[in-house]
């Protein structure tokens, strides 16, 4: 037999091991009872051990595998899902007969269904008058037409205006002469007038169409050879012209009541240190304004925060925007203003619940009651959201009613959410939904202190959508002086579609303006200056 000083591992533990037959455990004395006692005692003791070991490795493997599995979920949602929070249409019963419905009576006449496109009249005549078929006598006009109408379109043309200017000279001492002076142009000496400026600029920042891809259209329409690169400075240009109208628009969202705000990725693709920059947007009912900046820190909203008069400043729960209201409220408390109430999105904290809402079993998707019970409350936050939106512009005191109804449902699910965390692992996605309302709950029901609050902070987010979009066709910016141009055309477009005012017919009313030194104004302020001028006409 192996001395014990040679034996490997394994073979010591096979020799401490092997089972005694009785004939071995009845020649043993009671000294070596005991010590075998207590070597099988702390035997056991290690193996207690290594279980209890493995039992807690266990559950922290099923809540890493149940965290991962949520994350998946959550992907593949935001992956091949329809990108809509809307809940699912109420199954009807079948055996009651589903109302059929009349479609709207279409207009047949293309001059009543599009009243401001211009018409074109082409008469069609014979050259020849025709025979009748029954006595063979010619035929003459009636004075009537058939008229049968079809829409066209006229492809853009790029034309070139030559501007003379008339010479004036002295007929009596020919010393001197005088031209007409050069008619007003954003860039005075430059290739390119104010209305093709503004039709690249809209294309880019309206359209969201990159400005290689603009000269590839109009190189398809037969206008060969526009450089991409001497646009880029255009449109910079025509930004800059138009600064004084961005501060006019960024004042006014300053002054507002009800202040929103939302940030965006944004690429620096050259010309900085740092290639991740942020694009920052500031958004009220009628009036936003953005600005980019290289960092994501809060210290961009303090700056902005600490020249708003707004008393409510709208979210999502990020740190930063936190910091940015604590730091402008002690500003406020020396200068004795009210402090800035915080007002977090609820949208957020109803997504948060709609991500954990479909529960994987097997091979069955089945539907989770708890977070399903958040959904149907916040649904029917939204049904009595859309009362306090129409009561607010006609009676202000119904409108502050019908929002504090919405008390109970925000006290409801803040005593389920309490009462839930203890049920659910803290990797659950529903711990965490659960969490995030109850950590931001004073932010969330801050919307019940006055009916102009908003639920959410859509309004931002859908201000965002453009530039989100835009940067997936242009990947960014190659200067710092292209960032400052997108903030400031963005500002101008986003603020016009929130008064519903034509882009294009705002640029060139803001042209005119600056060029004959009129006041400028805001698309809140044109769209109130367009109605007056139309109330006179009528």
């Amino acid at each position: 037999m192996k001395k014990l000083n040679k034996m490997t591992t394994q073979e010591k533990l096979d020799v401490i091991l092997r089972p005694l037959s009785d004939e071995q455990i009845d020649s043993l004395s009671a000294n070596e009872l005991k010590l075998l006692l207590k070597g099988e005692q702390k035997l056991r003791q290690v193996y207690e051990e290594i279980i209890k070991d493995q039992k807690e490795l266990n559950k922290q493997l099923e809540d890493k595998q149940l965290q991962i599995e949520g994350q998946l979920v959550r992907l593949k949602c935001r992956l091949f899902c329809p990108q809509s929070e809307r809940s699912k249409p109420v199954e009807k019963n079948p055996l009651v007969p589903k109302e059929k419905r009349r479609p709207l009576p279409k207009n047949r006449d293309l001059r009543k269904r599009y009243p401001n496109a211009e018409v074109i009249e082409k008469e069609v005549r014979l050259e020849t008058l025709p025979a009748c078929p029954c006595c063979q006598q010619t035929m003459k006009e009636m004075g009537f037409f058939e008229e049968s109408q079809h829409l066209t379109v006229i492809p853009k043309k790029y034309l070139i205006t030559s501007i003379l200017r008339m010479k004036y000279h002295c007929t009596k001492c020919h010393s001197a002469i005088v031209t007409a002076p050069q008619l007003p142009r954003v860039i005075p000496r430059g290739s390119y007038g104010d209305e093709f400026l503004v039709d690249v600029a809209l294309s880019k920042f309206c359209d969201l169409i990159p400005v290689d891809r603009y000269c590839e259209m109009a190189a398809r329409q037969g206008f060969l050879g526009l450089p991409s690169n001497s646009l880029y400075e255009a449109i910079w240009r025509l930004g800059q012209f138009a600064l004084g109208v961005y501060e006019l628009i960024r004042t006014e969202a300053l002054d507002s009541l009800v202040f929103y705000a939302d940030e965006t990725t944004h690429w620096m693709l050259e010309g900085a240190k740092n290639d991740h920059w942020y694009l920052w947007g500031f958004f009220t009912e009628t009036a936003c304004f953005f600005e980019c900046h290289d960092t994501r820190a809060g210290d961009v909203a303090t700056d902005v925060l600490s020249e708003s008069e707004c008393r409510y400043f709208v979210s999502d729960a990020y740190t930063g925007y936190g910091k940015a209201i604590r730091e402008s409220n002690e500003l406020r408390k020396l200068a004795g203003l009210d402090a800035i109430i915080e007002v977090l999105c609820n949208a957020h904290a109803r997504r948060n619940f709609n991500d954990c809402l479909e529960i994987k079993q097997e091979k069955e998707i089945l539907i989770n009651p708890d977070a399903e019970f958040f959904i149907t409350e916040y649904k029917e936050i939204y049904k009595v959201e859309k009362e306090v939106k129409a009561l607010l512009p006609l009676n202000f005191d119904e409108a502050a009613k019908k929002r504090a109804e919405l008390e109970c449902h925000f006290t409801r699910m803040k005593e389920k959410s309490e009462g839930d965390l203890s049920r659910y692992s803290s990797h659950h996605g529903y711990y965490g939904a659960c969490q995030y309302f109850l950590n931001n709950y004073t932010g969330l029901s801050a919307c019940l202190k006055d009916p102009r609050i908003p639920l959410d902070n859509n309004l931002s987010e859908r201000g965002l959508r453009s530039p989100v979009v835009g940067r997936k066709t242009w990947y960014g910016t190659h200067s710092e002086k292209g960032a400052e141009a997108m903030a400031i055309h963005f500002t101008l477009v986003e603020s016009c579609k929130l008064n519903g005012v034509n882009p294009r017919e705002y640029y060139h009313a803001v042209i005119d303006a600056i060029h004959y030194k009129r006041p400028l104004f805001t698309p809140s302020q044109y769209k109130k200056k367009t109605a007056a001028a139309q109330e006179n006409k009528t």
